[in-house]
């Protein structure tokens, strides 16, 4: 299809607007959370057995390129049947007990989720309500049909290519993608949504289910070291680049003669 010419009223008065809400907004919730934030007790048991749980995650996903007996040396120390970490029962407690222990937990969980969800829940109403159906603008390279869901949320216009977003798409990739200006205008402690949302979904894990879950995983791992697979295609490539050179070398000679 034709590229459309998207009027410059969009941009004044639906993108650039969009924008600078979402930044203010963010801007507020910052100083508001700081406003909120009281002095946490902090679990070294909890926080110990989630930044393992964390490691080994980390772990099996980057395996490929860790040497076989490095890999070897990690799995046991994650997964051996007796000492490992993960075949230990979880001294943490579970968020009810932690609720039942420490009220104040439950005071700070309603604080972050009242700070983190009623902007937004305002913010998203505002753009549905004033800005839904605009296309704001278009991505400077091609897509496929997967992204349209995430680019066009609220125009059903199947015709429409790929590339082209809606206002309402732009409010939420504003709302995972800004953390990197929230940065550099306020400071590395600044709010991430995603991690917010991320946290709020750990908070009811059952940690021996998760020990269990990383456990299985990295002993079902067939472990292949890809450096030695790239260093042989990076061979192979040599090769074929010096057979080559050397004949059309012997060409050009050939040619000379």
């Amino acid at each position: 299809m034709a590229d459309l010419r998207l009027d410059g009223d969009i941009r004044n008065w639906v993108l650039i607007p969009i924008t600078i809400a979402m930044f203010l907004v963010g801007v507020v919730r910052h100083n508001f959370g700081k406003l909120l934030k009281s002095d946490a007790k902090v679990d070294l048991k909890a926080l110990r057995e989630a930044q393992a749980v964390i490691r080994a995650e980390r772990v099996r996903n980057n395996a490929g390129y860790i040497q076989s007996h490095g890999f070897r040396q990690r799995r046991h120390f994650f997964c051996h049947e007796t000492t490992g970490v993960f075949s230990k029962k979880s001294e943490k407690l579970n968020p009810q007990q932690q609720m039942m222990s420490d009220p104040s937990m439950m005071t700070d969980m309603l604080k972050k989720n009242l700070n983190m969800i009623v902007p937004q829940m305002l913010t998203a109403g505002w753009v549905n309500f004033f800005f839904t159906g605009f296309v704001v603008g278009k991505v400077p390279f091609p897509l496929t049909q997967r992204f349209r869901g995430m680019l066009q949320r609220g125009i059903e216009l199947n015709s429409l290519d790929v590339s082209y977003i809606s206002s309402l798409s732009w409010y939420f990739l504003n709302f995972f993608g800004l953390r990197g200006v929230f940065s550099l205008c306020l400071g590395e402690n600044t709010l991430d949504d995603a991690q917010a949302m991320q946290q709020q979904m750990a908070m009811g894990m059952d940690t021996n289910k998760a020990f269990g879950a990383v456990k299985e995983s990295l002993d079902m791992l067939q472990h292949e070291f890809l450096l030695h697979v790239a260093e042989g295609r990076a061979e192979r490539l040599l090769r074929t680049l010096e057979r080559g050179s050397a004949a059309a070398d012997a060409e050009a000679l050939a040619r000379r003669d």
